[in-house]
């Protein structure tokens, strides 16, 4: 037993003289402090300059970063290794990021029709204080969420006075142009301040202030880390963007990012003046990656490793021993406990939208620790209803309790909107045909919800609609609907390959319906409606009746959407299945439309398949299918072929071949399509029997302002169309 304490003794002698030669070597050593500079993606090197850093055994006292440098330093100065912030970067989608919704099949079903009929960046804010707008092209949802996950915010709110090491994050009083820089508070806000690229990310609301990028007022903060530990050797990683040469700034997007680097390097002219002998400037050399290759991230943290390689023999005076080392490791990295278990989950911060709401997409189980990837899955899944700015959370210990604080933002801009579209539709058969589209969105009228939607069509086509939907649970899971529309459209009729009448058709329709949400699946809908429609021909023959048409009766809708995209998906399935009969009972419909997407690798391939007919009767010819039309059987004409009984189907396979920039929408494609068709108890084209068949080669893809798409489409009959085709179906 002596023996043992003995032993037990001398070891703790021998840690505590360690302990004392550790703290005397602290002593004698200069204080260092790291800036670490901001420049969008190419802030990545940063990483590698860590990582030959720690290599070395480098203390460094205090931290300082500003945009994606403060991304960096945040999670280092949270004990994050490079190594894990690798992997954090090479999981993360990038392009996705900077898209604020999730994948489409994730939305409500609601908010996937809103997407259909409206462009999503037209959305305009209607207030006391007049028309708004949103702040920012992307919300930064998405980044929020992967700051937390970076820094383990799951594990519990991280306060930057709390880190066990001095940090300062730089960001930009957007309303007085002053330098904010964070010292104490929430780490996880101060990395999404910091980060807010003017124009695209929405500033950050804090104390009052709209805060955004540090980079315009300080993107190397040279000063700060002289003043927040008095460092003696500072040591500054500039990754800043170069300016563009004059003959590559011509646009307005190439004009607005050569204004906010003009004020970058500014800045980091007076900065880098601010160096002393002995400090050490590491400045990687990233020609080639741009402030937006992100997925470029792996080449540019080497390029960072590589230019600090280059002043290790610098860097290398300062390391400490080895003791000295794991014990500053220690006390960066220690050892944090798992995920924690929630105990309660609170709901707060909402002025209109009701708890109930937002809990539905909140599947964390109390007494269960917490499950960090389906908690973002769920709050992407909130941020979807359309209602929020942002939706966030925080873990807090309250009165020995793990609370789960979920925070939604409100939209600043709501809660009423004006939302726009607009068509532009060319084709060799029937020329050109435009729309705009406009509608008032009045939301949370009360508390389960309500909305009133008012809508209007100028153009080739023209019209009014009315539509009330009402929840009728807290969840959102019932709902009744009152539509009401009045307008007119243009139709052709053809026989013999030749456009031989053309229409206008009035029509005004009343429906009222009852349904339920099937979760994020889609929805089942029952309702009744009543119509009448005037046909009025403009030229050629009499081929339908010119007199009114009352019809009425029960429908019955089903509509399931799981396809990731509204446009142009990659991955998923939809299907739609619609019953409708006639009050008389002398006539019904019955139709299905299935449609599927799979990508592998580049390619995408597609499928669509529909079946439309009358188990009773026929259909009058204004309800008719048709077929012609992009991807429709394309070598026709739009609605050359009108039938009783339709058959159609199409495989298609599409090669992504350029993406858009961050912050805008999708992806471009060139594409081939084989369609083929069967028609019975044709309205027109009646002499055309057998199998319909179309190939169609096309270029197309999804842009801020809808699909786009340029195609071309021949039959073996001898039709032949062209498309071009702009804005919202």
């Amino acid at each position: 037993m002596r023996s043992s304490l003995s032993a037990h003794a001398a070891r703790l002698s021998v840690c505590l003289l360690a302990m004392l030669a550790g703290a005397a070597q602290a002593a004698d050593r200069p204080r260092i402090g790291l800036v670490l500079g901001g420049g969008g993606a190419r802030g990545a090197a940063h990483i590698g300059v860590l990582e030959v850093l720690e290599r070395l055994k480098v203390p460094v006292d205090c931290v300082a970063g500003t945009s994606f440098g403060a991304l960096v330093a945040g999670a280092w100065a949270a004990g994050v290794a490079p190594a894990e912030m690798r992997r954090a970067m090479a999981a993360a989608n990038w392009n996705d990021m900077f898209q604020d919704n999730p994948d489409y099949s994730e939305l409500n079903y609601r908010n996937k029709r809103l997407l259909q009929r409206y462009l999503p960046g037209s959305e305009t804010g209607v207030t006391e204080d007049g028309i708004t707008y949103p702040p920012g092209a992307v919300s930064g949802q998405k980044i929020k969420l992967f700051i937390n996950q970076l820094v383990r915010a799951d594990r519990g709110e991280r306060s930057i006075e709390s880190l066990p090491m001095k940090l300062s994050i730089v960001a930009t009083d957007i309303g007085t142009g002053e330098r904010v820089v964070f010292r104490d508070g929430s780490l996880t806000q101060a990395m999404r301040a910091s980060m807010s690229v003017p124009g695209l990310v929405a500033p950050l609301e804090f104390d009052g202030r709209k805060l955004v990028d540090g980079g315009l007022v300080d993107n190397v903060p040279i000063r700060e880390i002289r003043e927040r530990c008095d460092a003696d050797i500072v040591i500054a990683v500039n990754v800043g963007s170069p300016l563009l040469p004059a003959s590559e700034v011509g646009s307005l997007l190439t004009i607005s990012a050569q204004m906010v680097a003009l004020l970058t390097e500014q800045n980091v002219t007076l900065s880098l003046q601010r160096l002393k002998p002995g400090d050490i400037y590491i400045k990687p050399v990233l020609d080639g990656i741009s402030a937006s290759d992100f997925a470029r991230f792996e080449t540019t943290a080497a390029r960072g490793k590589e230019a600090a390689e280059w002043v290790a023999y610098a860097l290398a005076g300062y390391s400490v021993g080895n003791t000295a080392w794991q014990e500053r490791m220690l006390a960066l990295r220690g050892e944090r406990d798992g995920a924690p278990r929630v105990d309660e989950i609170r709901i707060e911060g909402m002025t209109r939208v009701q708890p109930e709401v937002v809990a539905r997409y909140v599947a964390q189980p109390l007494g269960e620790p917490l499950d960090t990837a389906a908690l973002n899955r769920d709050l992407l899944r909130v941020y979807g209803d359309g209602w929020y700015e942002s939706v966030d959370y925080s873990l807090l210990t309250l009165r020995d309790k793990r609370v789960l604080r979920v925070t939604p933002v409100e939209k600043g801009w709501g809660p009423d909107y004006l939302r726009f579209a607009l068509n532009l539709d060319t084709t060799f058969s029937q020329g050109s045909t435009y729309a705009l589209r406009a509608a008032y969105q009045k939301t949370w009228i009360n508390r389960l919800g309500g909305e009133l939607l008012a809508n209007v069509d100028l153009g080739s086509r023209t019209g009014l609609e009315l539509q009330w939907h009402q929840p009728l649970d807290t969840a959102h899971r019932w709902f009744g609907q009152v539509d009401l529309a009045s307008g007119w459209s243009r139709r052709d009729l053809w026989q013999g390959g030749e456009r031989l009448t053309q229409l206008q058709v009035f029509r005004s329709m009343a429906e009222v319906s009852a349904g339920m949400n099937l979760n994020l699946l889609g929805q089942v809908r029952v309702g009744w409606r009543e119509s009448v429609t005037r046909v009025d021909i403009e030229t050629g023959p009499p081929l339908v009746s010119a007199n009114a048409e009352y019809e009425g009766g029960p429908i019955v809708e089903l509509e399931l959407d799981q396809l990731n995209r509204l446009h142009f998906p990659t991955d998923g399935w939809a299907a739609q299945v619609r019953y409708q009969h006639s009050r008389r009972g002398d006539w019904a419909q019955l139709s299905a439309d299935l449609r599927g997407a799979y990508s592998w690798g580049s390619t995408v391939f597609g499928a669509r398949a529909l079946i439309v007919g009358s188990p009773l009767g026929t259909a009058p010819v204004v309800d008719a299918p048709m077929l012609g039309g992009f991807l429709n059987l394309s070598g026709f004409a739009r609605g050359q072929l009108v039938a009783d009984g339709v058959r159609y189907g199409h495989i298609r396979g599409e090669r992504i071949i350029g993406r858009l920039p961050l912050g805008l929408r999708g992806d471009m494609r060139l594409g081939l399509a084989l369609e083929v068709a069967r028609v019975s108890d044709a309205y027109t084209e009646t002499q055309r029997k057998g199998l319909l068949d179309s190939v169609t080669v096309y270029l197309g893809g999804e842009t801020p302002f809808g699909p786009v798409y340029l195609g071309f489409g021949h039959s073996t009959s001898g039709n032949s169309n062209a498309y071009l085709f702009l804005g919202t179906p």
